[in-house]
């Protein structure tokens, strides 16, 4: 057990695919109530019948974008009337739009801006006040790519931001008895997502990616969502404002360069 109090809530975003569903299944196994949101319907619905009929626990879902402020405020809301005062928040959906410099527009910044860090900001604005009640926690889902440079410009720029939002959050909501934290996860092998496509699509390119990694492996979710279940949990307590990376050791963070 990581700690956390059972029948004490948490939500998730991005929660149908990746590290957002490895998050809430670890957090499921040890009867965590969930709050789980994501784009698309159907998936999310299907993983959501899945945790309920394996680990028996409550499961709240919604779909939606992030990026649409009124209605994230709402899911909060609605959770908290469903399952209680929220105890955790992850912050787990990502993303960005454009490249390099010439070929990043403002609306791709707009949109790599909204995406990476104003949503995580809307819903822990909205859930800060059951937060304070509850003496919970957020976790900011970060990227290796906030620290060490590879292409992708807005993407890694505001998830730098997101890393510098958890520092300062961690002084600013520490007093309410509210922690903040960011993980910063090296790259993951998710099936049919960026790095599962490309070992099926370029071996060769694969290969030489994975000697990024001192273990020649890239990460599980699995093994990022546990640290992220551990900061949520009571026993991180002393653990406020940090970047936490999680990375396995990882150099570069792209097989495309740098």
């Amino acid at each position: 057990m990581n700690g956390m109090q059972l029948n004490s809530p948490v939500l998730i975003t991005g929660a149908s695919h990746g590290l957002g569903m490895a998050t809430a299944s670890v957090l499921a196994s040890e009867g965590v109530p969930l709050a789980l949101c994501a784009r698309n319907a159907a998936p999310l619905n299907e993983f959501a019948e899945k945790l309920r009929a394996e680990f028996d626990v409550p499961v709240a879902t919604r779909a939606l974008d992030v990026n649409d402020t009124e209605l994230m405020v709402e899911f909060v809301h609605e959770a908290q009337r469903r399952l209680g005062d929220l105890k955790g928040l992850v912050a787990n959906v990502g993303g960005a739009r454009g490249r390099s410099i010439v070929d990043t527009e403002p609306d791709d910044w707009a949109y790599s801006l909204s995406v990476n860090v104003t949503s995580a900001m809307t819903a822990l604005r909205a859930s800060l006040s059951q937060l304070r009640r509850t003496g919970g926690a957020a976790v900011l889902v970060s990227s290796i790519s906030g620290t060490k440079p590879s292409p992708g410009l807005a993407y890694g720029s505001t998830k730098a931001a997101l890393n510098h939002a958890a520092t300062v959050l961690g002084r600013e909501l520490g007093p309410a008895g509210v922690r903040v934290n960011a993980v910063a996860p090296g790259s993951m092998l998710i099936p049919d997502r960026n790095w599962d496509r490309l070992r099926l699509a370029d071996p060769g390119r694969y290969e030489a990616f994975l000697e990024e990694f001192p273990n020649r492996e890239l990460l599980d979710p699995r093994d990022v969502a546990e640290v992220i279940a551990f900061l949520l949990s009571d026993k991180a307590k002393a653990i406020n404002g940090a970047v936490i990376p999680v990375d396995g050791g990882q150099n570069a963070p792209s097989a495309y360069g740098y």
